[in-house]
Parts: C-alpha cells; sequence; structure tokens
C-alpha cells in the first residue's frame, strides 16, 4: 500500500525509500528483486560511463524536477551526462540532486502498477529528462522511450543501448534472468 501524508507528518522507517509528489512525501514500493536488477545495471553501466568520462550513474538519487510543485523523484537507476553536470563539478553533499538526469530507468515491482509507471513517464519527459526505461523482470523486457508517447519493447533476446551512453549494450536477457517460479506464479494470480 502506498502512503501519502504531508511530510510534516510523516514518519518513515530510516530504511523507507520515499519519492515528493507536491510536497507529499509518498512511500516507493520495492521489492528484492527489483534492486538487484537496478544494482546490476549501475554495476553494467557505472564502469562505461567513468571509463569513457560520460557522465554519473547512481541509483535510488532524489531529483527535483520541479521546485514550484515540489516533485522529487527517485528512479531505481539515473545517469547524468557530463554536459548536464560537469565531472570535474562537485556532487552536492547533502539533500536532494536539482536537476533532472539524461535517462531514468523505473524497475517494475509487483507492487507498482501500470498507472503509476505511465504517469513516470510523462513527468520525466515534461520535465527534461532525455529518455526513460522501464524494467519489467517478470516478462524479461524492457520499454525504452525517447518520447513520451513511443515506446520500443525489448524481450530477452533484443540488445538494450542508447545513444546518451555510446558504445555501451547489453542483451536483455543477460540483464534480466528467468524470474523465480515463485515469481511466475504470483504473476498468474
Amino acid at each position: 500500500m502506498i502512503v501519502a501524508t504531508p511530510v510534516e507528518q510523516l514518519e518513515l522507517p530510516d530504511e523507507a525509500l520515499y519519492e515528493v509528489v507536491d510536497g507529499i512525501k509518498v512511500e516507493k514500493p520495492v521489492s528484492v528483486f527489483s534492486i538487484w536488477v537496478a544494482s546490476e545495471l549501475c554495476q553494467l553501466l557505472g564502469p562505461h560511463c567513468k571509463a569513457a568520462r560520460r557522465g554519473w550513474i547512481v541509483t535510488e538519487m532524489i531529483f527535483i524536477l520541479d521546485r514550484t510543485s515540489d516533485l522529487r523523484r527517485r528512479p531505481d537507476l539515473a545517469f547524468v551526462s557530463a554536459e548536464r553536470w560537469p565531472l570535474d563539478k562537485p556532487l552536492p553533499y547533502a539533500g536532494d540532486w536539482d536537476l533532472a538526469p539524461d535517462l531514468a530507468v523505473e524497475v517494475a515491482s509487483p507492487s507498482n502498477t501500470f498507472t503509476d509507471l505511465a504517469g513516470k513517464v510523462t513527468e520525466y519527459f515534461q520535465h527534461g529528462v532525455n529518455e526513460v526505461w522501464i524494467v519489467v523482470p517478470e516478462k524479461r523486457q524492457v520499454y525504452v522511450y525517447r518520447t513520451p508517447r513511443d515506446a520500443r519493447i525489448l524481450s530477452a533476446a533484443d540488445v538494450l543501448s542508447t545513444p546518451l551512453i555510446s558504445g555501451w549494450s547489453i542483451i536483455v536477457g543477460e540483464l534480466l534472468p528467468e524470474p523465480p517460479i515463485s515469481a511466475a506464479k504470483n504473476g498468474r494470480d
């Protein structure tokens, strides 16, 4: 269940992940598997970006997308290009990152709804994100949005890449192994 409460009234445990929508903290549901997928993707993208000096790869970072409406999203993984935030510029030491990433990646958890994920795609593009991936581990698919209206759906045998991080690619099935039997059963119930 997603909890939405005014920030001053909300006391989430330290380990709870949240986003801020219209000034209200909203608990971000996650699963072990979705966190693992985001971590794997970080380990695959991070060294390439660092060696090629392309930019920054971060996980679970809160980005301030709109100060006026206090919209702060926490993609599971994000890429910020060196053009958007130069590599020689220090990262903010505290607080949230006051910019939109170039690439936002959301890994679907069992508790995510299509409406929530589709809404995030729209918000990301409205606030300057150039590309959005929705990773669906259970289906071994990645929805690649380069515009808010068009998704390219990649399956296990397809190659995932982005012009934002040239020279990097992976076969979707190498990133997304077959889900455990219990996950497959849960998806059909």
